[in-house]
């Protein structure tokens, strides 16, 4: 009887499945990597997805690899030698696989394997030569769930099992273990519980038959908070993710410390990290840093508005055995180093140089550059050899000025060797300047035309093969390049290198991750091709980045913590004059200990708060117009926040738009802005967007400027001093070059002295919020009760949709937009995710079934 049952309910599943028709949205081929997206199917427990290709016929492939994003899953296909293949997703419920749907041809293309990690027939990483895995390669897969628990035996560690990723990398930098690793990152990863100054490190012991990939899945792969540092380590693959926010010690996204050789960083999206401590690290220190290591290539990389972009070279002391290549990067926008080099002989070529607002490379200690077929749109100065040249040119002398100038470095020359590069300049947006050896009449030099053999900025030659004569020698040290290029044992003398123009095009379509990766943005080349400062709203939208990831097939969520604040009133109130507002009670609650009120008490409204009770009361009789806002905190789980206005009905309020200052016209006079202190004219001059300020405010003991904002703005103090201080709301900020930018929450400011200063220029900015409301919160968003029974209420504002996962990731229940409660009462008992999408953006919450 037991028999026939399960019979009849395979039966059913097997004709339930039958109707059901699996829709796939959208595939792909990539680098050695296929993908295919889909809608997902009511009643579905899992997918299975095959390819076919590559000597496969319907190869399956791991669980991991398979993502649920709420409203489409997606798989991914790394490893994949380059060909033609297809992908078939079938569906499956209660063990029953259903037919699915298989793509068209996908045509999967090769890696670009050029350059000096390659040198003598290495293959850095745990990939083959043709992109698929080497024999034996160990896969392990790197989750925000399983970073800290991921547990395996490792070959020579000091205890086995190693716990944890860190832990298992601790394991193989005893360098005994010779199993190829690729260790795949899934989603956005944050700091782990183990790490080394904040870094993942990646050692072993520089043994020649060791080899580690780390890699990301997909185009959503993100180290979020840290950077990847190599040290001692050899044949080294890092590729397809991408960095934001990196606060370690090294300040590096990608930092390869010392003695590493054969190492391939290629197809990473390379973002700010945290500001240091020094004015020009206000984007993060470095974004891709070499140190004391040879044999590498950094290949079809994008840097995004970086600042110091590539450090190459520190105290080496030699020009001996020291390569790197660089090819196919993106430098969109970023400020400098591209790279930054010392001793090295560097092989830098098509590339594409995309508004760069200070310079592109530069030589110093000897360096050898061999800079060819490069794509340079607007960028400032496209070479520079230090203290000559370009780096030292005295505009309004007309001579070289190595005694007061020096725009890079104070250190001794190097030597570059140019061909055929492209410049394609405007020279009103960045003043470019280029002079080439000897050259009689420089068409990119912006005051006067010279023909020099000692102020120059690189060697241009003619053909290809051409070397650099011996009697070409930098202005400081006297240094000569050493034609690495036309070495017959290198691999640089006989590659067949692309036209800038189709180099342009090549890196525009695949540097950094899969498909450009999830985080797109738009650069205005009217202002950030010129400017080096901090794009507010790209540094907001990266501080605030979360994964839209669901879940991991076969792998169970886990439960996110995080603090709530709710009140059952309305946080914006409007009150006739001499009239009360209706009381407002927040409470806090699930991680969060505490709660703190900024703007309050301000004109009549005031605030009491019962810790025990763990409620804020807000109330009073307002006076004029109040805003505020509430943040909990704790140790653990994501803060929550409120923001509320009170306004006085007939009382003059002004909507929010840019509030400027000008201390030269203005003295101290502004009705936003309470400025109390001295003026003074004899500062000096400063020069702003096009303004002449000859009048500031002087930064002392007694000096105060207090305001309000009713939403998020971005404040920009205007010094004399290039390195101007202030204390804005407590805290101690320096500006650079004269300008400091700070992103400010709403409520009450106050700007006050740090040190001696002088103040010329504030302005207040709404605008850069990415279209999104600043202060939307998760916590905002309530379900209840829950666990639940039969009904679940929603409490929220502007509801689009309201999905329901079940813990597969399997979309189980949809709502339509505005719903306020939904009947559950069919749902199995157990775990579900429930994504709530508002018209200011989405969140996720977990849910218990009765």
């Amino acid at each position: 009887m037991k028999k026939k049952l399960l019979y009849l309910i395979l039966l059913l599943v097997s004709v339930h499945l039958s109707a059901q028709q699996l829709t796939l949205t959208e595939s792909s081929g990539w680098l050695e990597s296929a993908f295919v997206k889909w809608t997902p199917l009511a009643g579905v427990d899992s997918y299975n997805v095959y390819y076919t290709g590559g000597g496969q016929t319907n190869k399956k492939i791991d669980n991991e690899l398979i993502r649920s994003y709420g409203s489409y899953f997606r798989a991914d296909i790394p490893g994949l030698a380059a060909g033609n293949y297809t992908i078939t997703v079938k569906p499956v419920t209660a063990t029953v696989e259903g037919a699915g749907s298989t793509t068209s041809s996908l045509t999967v293309l090769a890696q670009d394997r050029n350059g000096f990690a390659f040198d003598g027939g290495r293959i850095p990483g745990a990939y083959n030569a043709d992109g698929t895995p080497k024999t034996g390669a160990v896969i392990l897969y790197i989750t925000q769930n399983t970073k800290n628990t991921i547990s395996m035996n490792i070959t020579g560690a000091s205890a086995n099992p190693c716990v944890g990723l860190q832990n298992i990398l601790y394991g193989i930098k005893k360098g005994k273990d010779t199993r190829p690793f690729i260790i795949r990152l899934i989603g956005n990863i944050t700091d782990m519980t183990v790490m080394e100054g904040g870094d993942i490190t990646i050692e072993n012991a520089n043994n020649a038959n060791s080899y580690v990939t780390i890699e990301g899945i997909g185009n959503d792969a993100v180290v979020n908070g840290m950077g990847i540092r190599l040290k001692s380590a050899s044949n080294i693959e890092v590729s397809n993710l991408g960095f934001m926010n990196c606060n370690s010690t090294a300040g590096d996204n990608v930092g390869l410390q010392d003695k590493n050789d054969h190492v391939w960083v290629h197809n990473c999206d390379l973002f700010y990290g945290n500001a240091g401590s020094d004015a020009d690290q206000i984007k993060g220190d470095g974004a891709m840093d070499n140190k004391g290591s040879t044999y590498v290539t950094f290949a079809y990389n994008h840097f995004w508005d970086s600042g110091k972009s590539s450090l190459l070279g520190l105290s080496e002391g030699t020009t001996t055995g020291l390569y790197i290549t660089y090819h196919h990067n993106w430098f969109d926008h970023s400020d400098s180093r591209h790279p930054r080099v010392r001793f090295y002989s560097a092989h830098i070529y098509n590339n594409y140089f995309d508004g760069n607002s200070k310079y592109g490379s530069g030589a110093t200690l000897g360096s050898s550059l061999f800079v060819e077929s490069n794509y340079y749109r607007n960028s400032k100065h496209p070479m520079m050899i230090s203290l000559q040249g370009t780096d030292v040119w005295d505009e309004a002398n007309q001579k070289n000025n190595p005694g007061t100038l020096g725009t890079f470095s104070g250190e001794a020359g190097g030597s570059i060797k140019a061909f055929n590069n492209t410049f394609d300049a405007d020279i009103a947006t960045n003043n470019m300047r280029f002079v080439a050896y000897g050259d009689t009449n420089p068409l990119y030099n912006v005051s006067g035309k010279i023909s020099s053999t000692t102020d120059f900025d690189a060697y241009v030659v003619t053909n290809r093969g051409d070397q650099v004569p011996a009697t070409v020698k930098s202005f400081s040290g006297a240094n000569t390049y050493n034609n690495f290029d036309t070495n017959v044992s290198l691999y640089v003398k006989n590659l067949v290198v692309e036209q800038p123009a189709t180099a342009k095009a090549k890196v525009i379509q695949y540097a950094g991750r899969v498909s450009g990766g999830d985080l797109k943005w738009t650069f205005n080349n009217a202002t950030d091709d010129s400017s080096a400062l901090v794009i507010t709203a790209l540094k907001t939208a990266l501080t605030n980045y979360t994964s839209t990831l669901v879940a991991v097939q076969g792998e169970t969520a886990a439960v996110v913590s995080s603090q709530t604040l709710s009140t059952d009133t309305d946080n914006n109130q409007t009150v006739t004059a001499n009239t009360a507002i209706e009381p407002m009670i927040f409470t806090w609650g699930g991680d969060a200990t505490n709660a703190t009120v900024t703007g309050l008490p301000s004109n009549g409204i005031i605030f009491t708060k019962d810790t025990p009770n763990k409620t804020i009361t807000i109330s009073g009789t307002p006076t004029a117009n109040v805003s505020y806002s509430i943040a909990t905190s704790g140790a653990a789980g994501t803060p929550a926040t409120a923001t509320g206005t009170i306004t006085l009905e007939g009382a003059v309020t002004t909507p929010p738009g840019d509030q400027i200052h000008n201390f030269t016209t203005s003295g101290k006079d502004n009705t936003f802005y309470t400025i109390t202190g001295n003026l003074a004219t004899n500062k000096g001059t400063v020069t702003y967007k096009d303004l002449t300020l000859t009048q500031c405010l002087k930064m002392e003991t007694a000096t105060t400027i207090t305001y309000t904002t009713t939403q998020t703005s971005t404040l920009t103090l205007v010094f004399v001093e290039a390195a101007g201080t202030a204390k804005i709301d407590g805290t101690n900020y320096t500006a650079t070059g004269g300008v400091l930018t700070l992103t400010l929450d709403a409520g009450n400011h106050t700007i006050a002295k740090k040190d001696t200063a002088n103040l010329f220029y504030i302005k207040t900015a709404y605008s850069g919020n990415l279209g999104l409301n600043p202060k939307f919160a998760a916590s905002s968003l309530a379900i209840y009760p829950n666990p639940v029974s039969n009904q679940l209420f929603i409490s929220a504002e502007n509801v689009q949709k309201i999905e329901i996962y079940n813990m597969l990731g399997t979309l189980v229940k949809t709502a339509i937009k505005d719903t306020e409660s939904i009947d559950l009462t069919n749902l199995s008992s157990g775990n579900y995710l429930v994504k709530i999408t508002t018209d200011q953006g989405s969140v996720t919450k977990k849910l218990i079934k009765k």
